[in-house]
Order: structure tokens, then sequence, then C-alpha cells
């Protein structure tokens, strides 16, 4: 599920020793080579989930055209091998921040896109990669912003400042730019670092303190550096709504992305006045200046490369697609639960499925790139030719389908996003009337077993650049540990907010949420990730054979070329 994290899009930690990275290859290494031959020799006696039913191999082996053959052949210890995977991938392939990653650019997220491309062909799928540029960015260590002197002060990363995606450090005298309007007016009036002449009388090697306000981050920056500031701390500016600890984008002043090599730190209203209020008692009473310790390590490469997989069914109409996706990479981690969850589901389901005769080909893709902004599936979409794009006529989307304090989420195109609570999107009936029935296969059997449901918007999710294309979609979420409210504990249980991982707990939640690394295999749930993935396995075998969506008749549904939407998640960058 993607976040808008406003430009902050990688964590950090330390490097880990290669003695244990060793062992570590092995063992994943093992596990990938085994995970099709430890299904098939499956005991002929094991039952899903504790009841009576047929065996792994029992179900790999016959033709589950039909949900009711299908459901009970999503079995917990199969979805739950591909989770192991995954783990061991991530373990295997720690990032350049030393912890456990599957992060797009990184080695840990081309290995799962192998494993899972191998699965697949030996599933008899027809499988290619497809590879597409991006841009890289990783810390390598844990930011620094502190104060040295004359009172000593560590701030704490998150909670007190967010670093921009810049490098360098440096230990400085503060000085604040010209602009800075303080108390704040009742709405932002700043232009505090716009112009060169905000810096007039700077002393370059100091440390630019910088009120947020009109103009792009990256502006504020680039001036400052001019003029010879070694680092910049970037408050916000004070007025209703604009008073927290920042986390914004660094672009110039086109919107081009721009990566400072002096270090930024975006920090909240009353940290930056706290600094000023030093600088100009030190001033008045001419004592030594505030002195501040800032360090953002990182790597960064302009042109990485980023894959999505796509496997085609053998059979089904190529003039009918049905596509299947989830979201292969992580961010801040192994991402188990955001969103290995979500592609072993669909893996499953895909092997499960693999002696189906569809009557519409399905295409199972695994997008790279989507906690960065749905880089993979935009790719996707975007490089259809008109004919291509108008042969796919449904997508369905698994993006986290095991979260322990769950929702059961249903993708819905009329629905709320999932963090405002508001319907930020609206979308032509071309495209929504369509997204009902996938909708309602999945509510079906969640009613069915005695679940209720809430309906989401796909913003945020992959199914949303195919929506924004034209073509109906639906889908299946259990939400993340940022966002439980009183009326989600009301129809599902659980507890409110932050207490994923441990429920109840204090982790402060280990999904997306930057320099965590908690979002592990024990951050998921395989009896929800089980009754999850039996509600998207029935919506995928009823769209296969779907006629009321995709025509028999050799004609898509009718949908418009590329609908006026837009999500509600842009980035910060000023």
């Amino acid at each position: 599920m993607w976040i808008a994290h406003d430009g902050s899009c990688r964590m950090s930690g330390f490097l880990r020793g290669l003695s244990g990275r060793a062992t570590i290859v092995a063992a994943v290494a093992a596990l990938v080579a085994g995970v099709t031959a430890a299904q098939a020799s499956a005991a002929s006696t094991a039952t899903p989930d504790g009841g009576g039913g047929p065996s792994s191999a029992g179900c790999a082996e016959r033709v589950n055209n039909t949900a009711r053959k299908l459901v009970p052949c999503i079995r917990t210890e199969d979805l739950w091998h591909h989770m192991r995977v995954f783990q061991a991938i991530a373990n295997a392939n720690p990032g350049p921040d030393g912890h456990p990653s599957r992060n797009s650019g990184e080695p840990g997220y081309k290995a799962s896109a192998d494993y899972v491309a191998k699965v697949m062909r030996q599933a008899g799928y027809d499988v290619k990669i497809q590879t597409y540029k991006f841009f890289y960015f990783a810390y390598t260590a844990l930011p620094v912003f502190s104060e040295v002197s004359p009172t000593a002060h560590n701030y704490t990363v998150v909670t007190d400042w967010n670093p921009g995606q810049a490098t360098g450090s440096t230990t400085a005298a503060l000085q604040p730019a010209g602009g800075i309007v303080i108390p704040p007016a009742p709405a932002p009036s700043s232009a505090s670092g716009c112009t060169a002449s905000d810096f007039t009388g700077f002393v370059p090697g100091r440390v630019a303190l910088i009120q947020r306000g009109t103009c792009p981050f990256g502006v504020k920056v680039q001036n400052a550096q001019t003029a010879g500031a070694t680092g910049v701390v970037i408050f916000n500016e004070g007025n209703p709504g604009r008073t927290a600890v920042l986390n914004g984008s660094l672009t110039d002043a086109a919107g081009n992305r721009i990566v400072p090599t002096i270090p930024v730190s975006f920090t909240s209203f009353a940290t930056g006045q706290d600094l000023l209020g030093q600088y100009t008692t030190a001033i008045q009473g001419g004592t030594a200046l505030p002195v501040l310790n800032l360090a953002v390590k990182a790597v960064v490469n302009p042109n990485a490369d980023d894959y999505n997989v796509i496997a085609d069914s053998k059979g089904g109409d190529p003039n009918h697609v049905v596509v299947v996706d989830a979201h292969l990479d992580a961010i801040y981690g192994a991402g188990m639960l955001d969103n290995a969850s979500g592609s072993a589901t669909i893996l499953d389901i895909a092997q499960m499925m693999h002696k189906v005769k569809p009557r519409n080909k399905l295409r199972f893709i695994w997008f790279g790139g989507e906690e960065l902004g749905l880089l993979g599936s935009t790719f996707y979409v975007n490089n259809l030719t008109p004919t291509e794009l108008s042969k796919i006529g449904y997508d369905l989307d698994a993006d986290v389908t095991a979260t322990p304090n769950y929702v059961v989420g249903v993708l819905d195109p009329a629905g709320v996003d999932l963090f405002s609570r508001t319907v930020s999107t609206q979308f032509p009936p071309q495209v929504y009337e369509p997204s009902k029935v996938a909708r309602d296969q999945g509510i079906g059997y969640f009613t069915s077993i005695g679940k209720k449901n809430i309906l989401f918007s796909p913003v945020g999710t992959d199914a949303f650049s195919f929506n924004q294309a034209g073509i109906p979609a639906s889908g299946v979420l259990t939400g993340q540990d940022c966002c439980k409210l009183q009326s989600d504990v009301d129809l599902f249980g659980g507890s409110l907010g932050n207490f994923e991982g441990t429920v109840p707990g204090t982790d402060g939640g280990c999904v997306d949420n930057p320099f965590r690394w908690c979002d592990n295999l024990a951050n998921n749930d395989p009896k929800v990730m089980t009754f999850v993935s039996r509600g998207f396995a029935t919506m995928v075998v009823d769209m296969a054979f779907d006629t009321s969506v995709l025509s028999s008749g050799g004609k898509v549904a009718a949908k418009t070329a590329r609908p006026a939407a837009q999500a509600g998640t842009g980035t910060l960058t000023r």
C-alpha cells in the first residue's frame, strides 16, 4: 500500500557482518529450490487448516475451475511457505542500511522477482520480466540531527525531524535566512529562503535555518547552498495546520528532483522557533551561536533498474484479459505484510489454477515500485499500445492480506480512502459499474463465512493505475496499523490504531513507517491471510469465466481512454 511519504522513501541502519549472510544465503537458496518439490510431495492425508479436504498435492493436480473447487485449495501451509521464502530472501539480502530488505532497486527485490518467475514457469505459465528505470535513494546510516552547543540535544528521527533526500554532513554554527515571519501570520505568508537576497550577509560554512513557505523546498536549499551553507534546517511555518514535523521533497523551481550535497533536516515550527530564539539571544548577548550537527549518508542512483513479473495463462481468450496483481516490493525492510502477503496470495492462487482453462486469459503481475508511487503499474499501463490496453477487461489487486489487527477491505472505486476515510477520487460509470461485479463476488464470500466488510478506494494501490486507464478493478486490503478506527473495531474487533505486530503493543506501527524494521513474518496472521486469500480466489476464478464484463462476443465492455481522476495523495514539495 503506497502512502505519500513526501520524498522520504528509505530507512537506515548499520551494516551487518558478512559471515552471517553466507549462512542465510545458503538457507534461502534451499528454500527457493525446494518450494515446488515440497508442495508436490505433501502427504495425501494433509488437510487444509485442520479440516477435511484435498491435500496440497491433490489440489495442484486437479482442475480448480470453480470457487467450490478452488477455495478449499487455498491452504495456510502453502501460503505460509511462500511467506517464509520471502522472509528468507530479505534476510539474505540486506540493503545499504544493513537491514533485511526487498526494496526496489536492491538485491532482495530482484531475488523476490526471480523466485516468483521460477515458481510461475514451473507451474506452466508464460513468464516475462519487464524492466524499467527509476530514481533510487537509500540511506546507509541513521541520519543525525543534534545540537552540539550551548545545550547538547539529540533530535529523534521521525519524531522530531525527517531527513531530506540529500547527502552530506556538517558541524557548524546556525544562521537564519531572511524572510522568516515570527509570529506566523494567520495564513501562509513566509517566503524565507526563496531568493538569493534572503542570504545577504550569510556566513559561508554555517547551517541555514529556513521557514517553510511560498516556494519549493529545493529552491530554498539551492539558494542556501549557493550562499555557502553546509547544511539546512527547514521548519514548518506555524500557521494552523502547518506546525508539525515536516517531511518534504526537494525539487527545483521547475519541479525537477534534486539531491543536494549538503544535509537537509525538516522539522516542526516549535523546533525552528526554539533554534531561532537561541540564535537571537546569542546575537543580542554577544555569546556563542548555537552549533548543530547534521549527517545524512545515502547512496543515489538516478537510473536504477526495477522489474515487473508478468505471467500469462496458457489458455484463455487473449482479447479478454483479467489482470491479477500484487506489488512485490517492500519499503523500510522486509515488507512482509506490505506486501509479501498479497504477493504470496496471488502466487498460491496461480499455482492452484495452473490446470484451469479459463474463458478469459489470466495475467498475473507482480509490480515493482508501488511503495515509491505506483511506479511499476504506471509504467506497465502507460507502455501498453491502445490495442493492448483495449484487451484488458479487468484488474484484481491483492494489497495486504494478512493484517493481524485486520479489517476486511474490498476495493471499490467509490469507496473511501484507507487513510483519510473520505472519497478523494471519482470515476465515470464505465469504470465504476463493472467494478462492482468482482466487488460483490468478494463481499458474497466474506458474508458467507460470517465476515463483514468495508469498501475502500483503490487510491494508493496498483488498481488505481488501471482505474485511471479506464479499466474496472476491485481487490482486497486488510488495512494497516496506522488507522484502525473505532468503527472498524466495532465491525471487526481488534484494537484501535498502531498495534501491528503486537496487539496491543507499543511498537508504533511496523508497516511503511520510516526507520523501523519490524514488518517481518511475525507481523502477519496466517488465519487472516487464509480467509482473505480465499475470498480473493473467489473473485479471480469467477472473473476468469466472466461474460458480463468481458463480453464473449468479441468486445471488452466499454472503457474510457483515461478518465479524469486525481488521487488525494500528492507529495509535499513546499
